[in-house]
């Protein structure tokens, strides 16, 4: 089993979903800025170039989504299965997670790799800060009383693995308090740490990015 993966990005939630299923796997890590993921050997594996994709049962598998679904299932654990109540919201939030994580992709883009910094657009950065201020109150008000985003823990708490990293560097946590707890509960669970010290340095050099004045 191989992991294609880029440190910070929608790769951590399969590193941390492998983590916590316990299984043996290699990671390959790749550049967003090498041109390596145009390559037709990257191609074949992930149509887009996309990040992550995984090496398994004699394939490969893109998207972050399916590969977490696919995992899940496969190892019978961590995913409410066929008949139970739960495996509805458990589809839900994996693809919230999605939803959040293109907002964060936009403003990872503005703030961090836009260049130069006259290129930004504020009135999309201030668009996308407020829309991902509706997907971060609505968690804060699901997590209200919850530890988790189920009953129980889940691949879709791992689906927002690379959301946890983000939210809180473009929103306040204390506007959030549910949500800030639950990320703090989760990067403290052992796997996400081993996931995290695995996965290599997230691209973020500020605990907090300022919109810009104007």
């Amino acid at each position: 089993m191989r992991l294609h993966h880029i440190p910070g990005s929608r790769s951590v939630r399969v590193l941390w979903l492998l983590e916590e299923l316990g299984l043996e796997y290699e990671i390959r890590e790749w550049s967003l800025t090498d041109g390596s993921l145009r390559s037709p050997d990257y191609l074949a594996m992930s149509p887009a170039g996309r990040i992550p994709a995984l090496e398994i049962d004699g394939r490969s598998i893109f998207e972050s989504a399916a590969i977490v679904q696919y995992l899940t299932e496969r190892e019978g654990r961590l995913t409410p299965l066929p008949g139970d109540a739960e495996r509805a919201d458990f589809w839900e939030w994996i693809s919230f997670a999605e939803t959040q994580a293109n907002m964060l992709q936009a403003l990872n883009i503005h703030h961090i790799f836009l260049r130069p910094e006259s290129a930004r657009s504020l009135p999309l950065m201030k668009l996308d800060t407020r829309r991902l201020a509706v997907t971060a109150r609505a968690l804060d008000n699901h997590l209200a009383g919850a530890d988790t985003l189920l009953s129980e823990f889940s691949g879709a708490d791992c689906m927002l693995g690379f959301n946890i990293d983000a939210v809180f560097r473009f929103l306040p946590a204390q506007a959030y308090p549910n949500f800030a707890a639950y990320r703090d509960r989760m990067t403290a669970r052992p796997a996400y740490l081993r996931a995290a010290e695995k996965g290599g340095r997230s691209m973020y050099t500020r605990d907090f990015y300022e919109l810009p004045d104007g």
